[in-house]
């Protein structure tokens, strides 16, 4: 049987049509769960690191190195000094300036250094191990149950939004975990899938952006598909095929329409925009007339409102510490960017009361903990005027109030975008559309759709469902192959 999934950078869901009916799989109670996994091995305690006869080798190699390197730079610049001291007097003192000094440093600071690479390597060998160790499905975790058991236990892996990662360049143990992470989760897919269904799951079609985020440009597009093709296989697919997720959501829209119009399909989910202008409803088949997207979503409106708000109480603005520290604290689903964050150790010399929360911070679960208040504020803040949200767990009593207008300024990064993109595919495609079709996570807040109906003033907005609505599609594009 082949089955559609819609894997999100925030939430994932799976359908199949049944008898000319979506039948959409449910994960629990629910008809989708949050992209995330836990696996509750823990990874080794920094604290736990000594120095063996081994990494002690390992650490004079790394002083005699370094120690070799210092000698070469120093004789470097006295023999360019020596050069520059016969030269003609109008040019020696200008060359002299462009000379740099080579820092002489002690032996003591050669060792202490050495010692922290070394033990760096010791944590990147000991996290790789442990998260080899986590490669039993029946330890894992999915979804909001991941989150709350991680939070829970207080250790073990938990990784959040592995989708986000897929288009950027990674390091070869990386890139292995991603695709070990990715099919540990599209197998949790085909097996629930397979139970409801009473069949045996072996094709899929997976929805995929119009632009993934990436930092390697169209190449970092290219990779994300070739991680999901082999997450896919690892998972036990037997067959997988791609396609848009604006497609899939005209293709939904299009069984619930009577009448044939042109519409826009906006599909605005956690990491992503995605547009399609397709033809659609009636008895003829549906014709897609073109698509657009950026890699921008509701994640970017959480950074935001996270950076905005919630940082400034640990500091940022107000004290030394680097502004991209506060960028890693509150990227929850870069597992690189929160491990160096984790990791710092600076923060005792920043003065009360920032840096007692950075510190707190630091400890396992209490920047998953901030990331849950951070969207949770952004929901609320949505439909009503003010929220408040406990940090009780970073300080006792810590608490912040935010309002609407919070919001608004947070958002309106993404917005601009968002209306950027609009007013570009609305001049590329002339004739209006007689309808907006929105669906995706972020279609649900009221300055989404005001957005959109600004740029889009005379088209008919249509509701679709925020959740399902590109996953049915996808059911349907199952069926139709």
């Amino acid at each position: 049987m082949k089955i559609g999934i819609d894997f999100g950078t925030s939430y994932s869901a799976a359908a199949a049509l049944v008898d000319g009916d979506v039948r959409t799989i449910r994960f629990g109670e629910e008809r989708q769960f949050r992209t995330t996994v836990y696996f509750p091995e823990a990874v080794p305690d920094p604290s736990q690191f000594e120095l063996t006869d081994a990494l002690e080798a390992e650490v004079e190699a790394q002083v005699r190195n370094a120690r070799t390197q210092q000698t070469r730079a120093i004789n470097e610049a006295q023999a360019r000094r020596e050069h520059a001291a016969r030269l003609p007097a109008e040019q020696r003192d200008a060359v002299l300036a462009m000379i740099p000094t080579p820092a002489q440093r002690s032996e003591q600071d050669l060792r202490r250094d050495a010692i922290r690479a070394v033990r760096r390597q010791w944590l990147e060998l000991q996290v790789r191990e442990a998260r080899a160790s986590a490669a039993s499905l029946q330890n894992a975790v999915y979804g909001e149950e991941a989150v709350e058991a991680y939070l829970s236990e207080g250790f073990g892996n938990l990784v959040q939004s592995p989708k986000s990662m897929l288009g950027y360049q990674l390091a070869p143990h990386v890139r292995q975990t991603i695709v070990g992470i990715a099919g540990y989760i599209l197998e949790h897919i085909r097996l629930t899938a397979g139970q409801q269904l009473g069949a045996n799951v072996r094709r899929a079609v997976l929805g995929r952006p119009v632009q993934f985020r990436s930092s390697l440009g169209a190449a970092g597009g290219d990779q994300a598909l070739e991680i999901m093709t082999e997450a896919a296989a690892s998972a036990g697919f037997d067959e997988v095929s791609f396609l848009e997720e604006p497609v899939a959501a005209a293709l939904g829209y299009h069984a619930q329409s009577a009448d044939r119009h042109r519409t826009l399909v906006v599909d605005i989910g956690g990491g992503t925009t995605d547009i399609t202008l397709a033809e659609v409803g009636g008895p003829q088949a549906p014709v897609v007339l073109g698509s657009w997207g950026i890699a921008r979503g509701g994640v970017d409106v959480d950074l935001s409102l996270s950076l905005s708000r919630f940082m400034p109480l640990f500091g940022k603005g107000q004290t030394r510490v680097p502004a991209h520290h506060y960028v890693e604290a509150a990227t929850v689903h870069d597992v690189v960017r929160q491990r160096e964050f984790q990791r710092r150790d600076s923060y005792r010399e920043v003065d009360a009361p920032f840096g007692p929360r950075l510190i707190s911070l630091q400890q396992a679960g209490n920047t998953t903990r901030l990331s849950r208040a951070v969207e949770s504020t952004k929901i609320h803040l949505s439909t009503q005027g003010d929220s408040q949200a406990a940090l009780d767990y970073i300080e006792r009593d810590l608490g912040l109030a935010s309002t609407a207008d919070d919001l608004a300024r947070a958002a309106d990064p993404f917005l601009g975008n968002l209306a950027e993109l609009l007013r570009e595919v609305g001049a590329e495609i002339g004739e209006a559309p007689a309808a907006v079709f929105l669906t995706g996570g972020m279609s649900r807040a009221p300055y989404v759709r005001e957005t959109v109906r600004q740029c889009f003033p005379n088209a008919r907005q249509v509701a679709g469902d925020a959740s399902l609505g590109v996953v049915s599609g996808l059911a349907f594009a199952a069926a139709r192959d």
